[in-house]
């Protein structure tokens, strides 16, 4: 009936219609190197990609279409000179029915572009937006007769389960969309047969229920059954075409102090946000690449993935479907509004929604992420909110929708209530603040909007495998502080089960071509696991004492093995209740807990650790240094050569005084300016739209000078910042 042809080898890319064509193969990306290599300097603009293919054979009125699982951002598909469709976005699939424009050989040119405008989301964010054909390309021959492929890029098939959990029934509401035919034969597979209904057409929709006796749920983690729904659109008594989707029955809901309810138990939300992209590969990436990262979340221990922040992979959804993670899903509307953005988000929306209607691991639809880090809320921005939330509502009324907030937005502000569910994006300390600031903030905002769902959309501390310290503190880029921040927060989330939903930012560590921090150029660090995708971070191994059944022991600091103290701490963390240490093949300690096992080590000279727990080992090697290794440290300068003590002024400014008060003074607001500029460079350009952020600069007002940049680290020369304190102390208070 159906026949789909993969176009993958063949292909030819250029920087220009003009420019020498190179051979390539898809999925690929022209920013694999350079969008991930720092200085915000990969190539934005068009790109060409042709290819040559013969006529299909195409058999009673059979029809072709060609689709595209991906093309960023905007593409223009021409066959033969003549234009084919012009698609606005970069994660969606798109498709179009090419079979008037065929002839014996064809030639297929795809325009591809990511440069920057003003209406395509997104055009300002933490990531690089990588530019290519990134997703397969098909051609799909499909009979004459056939199930809608024109709307948005669906399978023309939709799927609407309705759970008694009491009467442990579903009635499966079963809907279709076709070209020809007269009735549609509805079947769902399940484990004692088929329960069969026919529809028939009116102006080529079909609707039908079937009713399913002790349904089978789809249960999260625990058992992630899936039904099968086959529609068959018959015509003159024959099938003349049939497409399958798969289906879960579930049933949630969301309490403002209990949190997450999956099929009527407690059901408490814990995991990682996603970024698609990898080292080397860009968004380019394969099946046996999803497969391994769903290996990764499953090891982790995480029942939800926030998929952030577009439309990822249909094969991605299916592996969350099979494996139970349930998900948020959401639209690249972020971090910066555009007036002429509105119709792009809609458009963005009504694809993600159709396109994954079917999937039960999704539960909810996300507006917008961190929108209003570059600006205010306007009415603009709050209409736009607001037209968005009623097409999801529109499009489904069985999931709610959320916003992903930026941690400067007032708890009070209008723009939280626009969606039905709320979540932040908290980075005290980190970027700012102390550790119990995030604590104090779910505290206040829970006390205040008592009716509200609230959850904990992003959090993280980065972290380079390089760095390491005995004593670490914020902005140090050690594992052993992003363990102190995971640790805290881990606890902070553990003491608030009103959070619907938690997810650590981030699984991976992922490409922002604008970061220059932590001792990588064009990296975000704050991943569990290495952009590698392999490389696992101590603090991975804290969550999978939190949320994996499957027995460990991990020992951390494994990478810190020269050690300048005469006593270290050596840190365990599993999800066995006791723990023993050995040191060079003797007992130490045995100590019982939960998750986190300390244990201090006398250090003699080189020194053989084990963590044991019954059948359970790991081991390292550690060894007495005389002076701390400087290749651990990220920064290299000492603190108390930027001020020198003898020479200070107190009743000048320096860098000892807060954000705050040098702001008040117009010289020093001048200098202080300059020099948040140069910082948030290094940060991209979030960073530098966050600086114009009102309430950003009144979170950062009783903040030193020197705490900020002490984080920053060597992005900071001394001379500089001695230059800048030197330049402070000639003006009087």
């Amino acid at each position: 009936m159906r026949k789909i042809t993969v176009l993958k080898e063949g292909w030819r890319f250029g920087k220009s219609r003009d420019a020498a064509l190179e051979a390539v193969s898809l999925p690929h990306t022209w920013n694999a190197v350079d969008g991930q290599d720092g200085g915000n300097d990969y190539w934005r603009g068009t790109a060409v990609y042709t290819k040559t293919f013969k006529r299909p054979c195409l058999e009673d009125g059979q029809r072709c279409y060609i689709e595209f699982g991906g093309a960023a951002m905007t593409a223009d598909v021409v066959l033969n000179g003549a234009a084919v469709s012009h698609h606005e976005g970069g994660y969606a699939a798109f498709r179009a029915d090419i079979t008037e424009l065929l002839r014996g050989e064809n030639l297929l040119t795809v325009n591809v572009d990511n440069s920057a405008n003003d209406k395509v989301y997104p055009q300002m964010a933490d990531f690089t937006f990588y530019g290519g054909i990134y997703r397969d390309v098909k051609l799909l021959i499909v009979p004459k007769q056939h199930f809608d492929l024109d709307e948005c890029g669906s399978l023309g098939i939709k799927v609407t389960p309705f759970v008694d959990l009491a009467a442990k029934s579903a009635v499966v509401t079963a809907e279709s969309w076709q070209r020809g035919g007269e009735s549609v034969r509805f079947s769902v597979i399940t484990e004692k047969g088929e329960e069969v209904c026919t529809a028939v057409l009116e102006g080529g929709y079909a609707k039908a229920e079937l009713k399913l006796e002790d349904v089978h749920l789809w249960d999260g983690v625990n058992d992630p059954y899936l039904y099968t729904l086959k529609a068959e659109l018959i015509s003159g008594g024959d099938t003349a075409d049939c497409v399958c989707t798969r289906f879960g029955c579930r049933s949630f809901c969301i309490d403002p102090e209990k949190g997450f309810f999956l099929n009527g138990r407690s059901y408490p939300l814990r995991g990682v946000s996603m970024h698609q992209d990898r080292k080397e590969k860009g968004n380019a990436i394969s099946a046996s690449d999803l497969a391994e990262d769903m290996q990764t979340v499953k090891e982790i221990g995480a029942n939800t993935l926030r998929l952030a922040h577009y439309q990822h992979a249909q094969a991605f959804y299916d592996l969350c479907d099979e494996n139970g993670i349930i998900v948020w899903a959401e639209i690249p509307y972020i971090s910066k509004h555009m007036s002429g953005g509105r119709e792009n988000a809609r458009s963005q929306m009504k694809e993600l929604i159709t396109q994954c209607y079917n999937h039960p691991c999704i539960v909810c639809w996300g507006l917008s992420n961190e929108i209003t880090a570059s600006g205010k809320v306007t009415e603009e921005l709050l209409d736009d909110h607001r037209a968005l939330n009623e097409l999801c509502h529109s499009m489904d009324s069985t999931r709610p929708t959320v916003m992903a907030h930026a941690f400067m937005l007032e708890k009070d502000s209008p723009l939280i209530p626009v969606a039905d569910l709320a979540s932040y994006n908290l980075y005290f300390g980190w970027y700012l603040g102390e550790l119990g600031q995030n604590d104090e903030f779910f505290d206040e905002y829970h006390k205040m909007f008592l009716d509200r769902v609230i959850g904990f959309s992003e959090y993280g501390a980065d972290a380079n495998t390089a760095f390491h310290s005995s004593a670490p503190e914020k902005g140090d880029y050690t594992e052993e502080y992003q363990c102190v921040y995971h640790e805290h927060l881990l606890k902070c989330i553990d003491e608030r089960p009103y959070l619907w939903a938690t997810h650590v930012w981030n699984l991976f560590d992922f490409a922002a071509d604008g970061r220059d921090e932590g001792g990588k150029k064009g990296e975000n660090q704050k991943g569990l696991v290495e952009f590698d995708h392999k490389t696992r971070k101590d603090a991975f191994y804290l969550y999978k004492a939190a949320w994996s059944k499957d027995p460990f022991v991990h020992l951390c600091g494994k990478r810190y093995k020269n050690r300048a103290e005469d006593v270290t701490e050596v840190k365990v963390y599993s999800n066995q209740e006791t723990v023993e240490l050995y040191v060079d093949g003797k007992l130490l300690e045995r100590k019982q807990g939960s998750m986190v096992f300390c244990f201090s080590v006398p250090l003699t000279g080189a020194h053989r650790i084990e963590a044991v727990s019954a059948s359970l080992r790991d081991a390292m090697d550690i060894c007495r240094v005389r002076e701390p290794d400087p290749a651990y440290l990220f920064r290299k300068q000492t603190v108390i050569n930027w001020f020198d003590t003898a020479d200070y002024d107190p009743s000048c400014y320096s860098i000892k005084d807060t954000m705050g008060e040098l702001s008040k003074n117009p010289a020093t607001a001048a200098i202080l300016g300059r020099m948040m500029q140069s910082m948030a460079a290094k940060r991209g350009d979030v960073a530098k739209e966050a600086n114009n952020n009102a309430n950003l600069q009144k979170m950062m007002a009783g903040l030193s000078l020197e705490s900020l940049i002490k984080q920053a680290g060597d992005s900071v020369p001394s001379e500089m910042i001695r230059s800048l304190n030197a330049a402070l102390q000639q003006i009087k208070k």
